[in-house]
C-alpha cells in the first residue's frame, strides 16, 4: 500500500468536525437550536485547550458528555473550539471545548451521530508517557439522560478503512 502523503484520514476528520461546528453555529444564532434538535457532545476532558472546572476534570478524568438543549447560555463558536455556559450542581460554569477534543456528537431528534477517531489520543498519551502500553480511553459517562434507543445512524470511519 502506498503512503498517504495527502493525509486523507485527517482531512476526513476535519470535514466531519466542520459538521459539528456548523450545527453549533446554528444553535448560537439568535433564534437558537431549531425545532426539537439538541446535542450530546462527548469530549476528552484532558484534551489540549479544554477548559472545564477542576472538580469536573477530577470527576471525569477521561471523557465527559454534555447536553445542549434548553439550559445553556452564551454559546460562542470559533474556527477551532466552542465556549458555552452550563450549570453544574446548580452553578453556571463556562467551558471551552476544542473541536479536536470531541469524540462523539449525537442529535437524538433526528438520530444523527458522528464518532471521531481515537488513534491520535493513544498516540498523544504514548508521546507524553513514553509508554507503548497506554490503554485506549474508557467510555464517557453521560451527564444527562441517555438518548433514546432505536435506529440511530452513527457515522464511523472504520467502515471505510481497508483492513
Amino acid at each position: 500500500m502506498a503512503d498517504d502523503l495527502i493525509g486523507y484520514e485527517q482531512l476526513m476528520q476535519d470535514a466531519l468536525r466542520s459538521v459539528v461546528r456548523a450545527a453549533l453555529q446554528e444553535a448560537a444564532s439568535p433564534r437558537g437550536i431549531p425545532g426539537k434538535h439538541h446535542f450530546y457532545i462527548t469530549f476528552r476532558t484532558h484534551g489540549a485547550g479544554v477548559v472545564i472546572p477542576d472538580g469536573l476534570r477530577a470527576r471525569y478524568p477521561d471523557e465527559m458528555t454534555i447536553v445542549l438543549e434548553h439550559q445553556f447560555w452564551d454559546l460562542e463558536v470559533y474556527a477551532d473550539r466552542f465556549r458555552v455556559i452550563l450549570k453544574f450542581s446548580g452553578q453556571p460554569q463556562p467551558i471551552t471545548i476544542p473541536f479536536k477534543a470531541i469524540t462523539r456528537f449525537f442529535d437524538p431528534s433526528v438520530k444523527f451521530g458522528l464518532q471521531f477517531e481515537q488513534q491520535h489520543v493513544e498516540d498523544e498519551a504514548r508521546m507524553v508517557s513514553g509508554d507503548d502500553s497506554v490503554p485506549a480511553p474508557r467510555e464517557a459517562p453521560v451527564i444527562a439522560e441517555a438518548p433514546p434507543k432505536g435506529d440511530t445512524a452513527v457515522v464511523s470511519l472504520d467502515a471505510f478503512r481497508k483492513k
